[in-house]
């Protein structure tokens, strides 16, 4: 597989709005994608939600965009569109036939520039309501829904960024304001905290213009002020911590946690591959053994989160049959990710062949190449890394991978949240 070429520019209007341009005119579709340089973790204790219930709003309409106008201009053109709230970031993209790509920079900019003229208490109602009924469905009601509430809490000490859950709480998204949220917006919605980032079919004589055009008069904001609580963090837990919760599940569940470095550090590569290790795929440690040879599980999943704040965190989980018990899944579990202190080198080259081909197949979908052109520009100030990430995950030795093992997958940096079915009485 050769290195990736993905082709960009970059640029910046004078009120800090970043742009990046990725030029493909393969098929007549354009990307427009916007990333904001807040999340979860820019929540003052007693607001915690706020910035995914703007995620909701922002659909609502602005000065000069009706209520609910956004998704039926964008979809009547043939196109499609969302948004997505996570720890660092909130983003918004629509991917449209070439030809309205002015439109969906005009949609852009006046929820960027003109969105408080549109708000008020009838949309913030509405909203809180919706999000509060999100809650409910995805999390509150749903099986194993409050999982990664439970796990933030173990992993993360109360007074940090990642503690609470990005979803918030009903009693903070009650007590939320129209003051509250317009002074969210104002703060965090603002040129200088965003990245723009258009790819796919589109003139390059005129991009720059029209950018300029809709998003030139929209006024820089004030400093993005500091993230609240304390960041700094050991990188490890220290200890094992857990939790044993009985409650309206099918099955048994164990989840185990880890503190990793953060997304920014050179090791994180290491973790990925650890995880495609431990968990991608049929031929993966974690399947082969616990589903496959014991049979004590019917399902395992890993994930690698790339976070920011001083600790991302690597997870994993087995979800039994009727007759596992947790502590058949809890030692199953703790056994394969000990043995990964002997891994092998045809495993690390499997995994990082494995990571490597999920990377360029999300690559062919403009989309997803603006967003994470997206990504790399917010968080590292360098789209350019994305063609990069392929070096750092070759790059990744066995003995790095033994040695992650080692000091961030022990007993000492270990939080275990256990579901069992409520016991009848």
């Amino acid at each position: 597989m050769n290195q990736l070429a993905i082709p960009l520019e970059r640029h910046c209007l004078d009120n800090g709005l970043k742009i990046v341009l990725s030029q493909d005119n393969t098929v007549p579709i354009v990307a427009v994608n916007i990333w904001y340089g807040v999340g979860s973790r820019n929540e003052l204790p007693g607001h915690t939600g706020f910035a995914h219930l703007f995620e909701h709003m922002m659909f609502q309409g602005s000065k000069h965009v009706p209520k609910n106008k956004h998704f039926e201009l964008i979809e009547c053109a043939g196109g499609t569109l969302n948004a997505t709230t996570w720890f660092d970031r909130t983003n918004y993209f629509e991917t449209v036939p070439s030809r309205d790509l002015e439109l969906a920079l005009w949609l852009e900019s006046d929820r960027m520039g003109w969105m408080l003229p549109a708000m008020d208490q009838e949309k913030l109602d509405n909203q809180r309501d919706v999000v509060k009924n999100e809650k409910r469905q995805r999390y509150d009601n749903q099986p194993y829904g409050d999982w990664d509430q439970r796990l933030q809490a173990l992993i993360y000490p109360k007074d940090h960024p990642y503690h609470h859950p990005v979803i918030g709480s009903v009693e903070d998204l009650d007590a939320a304001t129209l003051e509250d949220v317009a002074a969210f917006f104002s703060t965090y919605y603002v040129p200088n905290n965003a990245v723009l980032t258009i790819a796919g079919d589109f003139d390059e004589s005129q991009v720059i213009n029209l950018v300029q055009r809709y998003f030139g008069e929209i006024e820089a904001g004030a400093p993005i002020p500091p993230l609240p609580g304390d960041p700094c963090l050991e990188p490890i837990i220290g200890d094992t911590v857990r939790e044993h919760v009985f409650a309206e599940v099918p099955l048994a569940r164990v989840i185990m946690g880890f503190r990793i470095p953060p997304y920014s550090s050179e090791d994180f590569a290491v973790a990925e591959v650890s995880r495609a290790l431990l968990g991608m795929g049929r031929a993966s440690r974690l399947y082969r053994a616990l589903v496959r040879e014991r049979r004590v599980a019917k399902g395992v999943v890993t994930y690698a989160f790339p976070l920011l704040t001083n600790a991302s965190m690597l997870l994993t989980w087995a979800t039994g049959y009727p007759d596992s018990t947790p502590e058949q899944l809890e030692a199953a579990l703790t056994e394969e990710i000990e043995a990964l202190a002997e891994a092998k080198q045809s495993e690390v080259d499997r995994a990082i062949a494995l990571t490597e081909t999920d990377l360029v197949r999300a690559l062919e979908h403009v989309g997803e190449r603006a967003n994470l052109l997206s990504m790399f520009d917010l968080y590292f100030d360098d789209p350019d890394r994305l063609n990069h990430e392929i070096d750092r995950l070759r790059a990744v030795t066995v003995e790095q991978i033994r040695d992650f093992a080692t000091s961030q997958l022990g007993s000492d940096n270990r939080a275990v949240l256990v579901y069992e079915p409520k016991r009848k009485s």
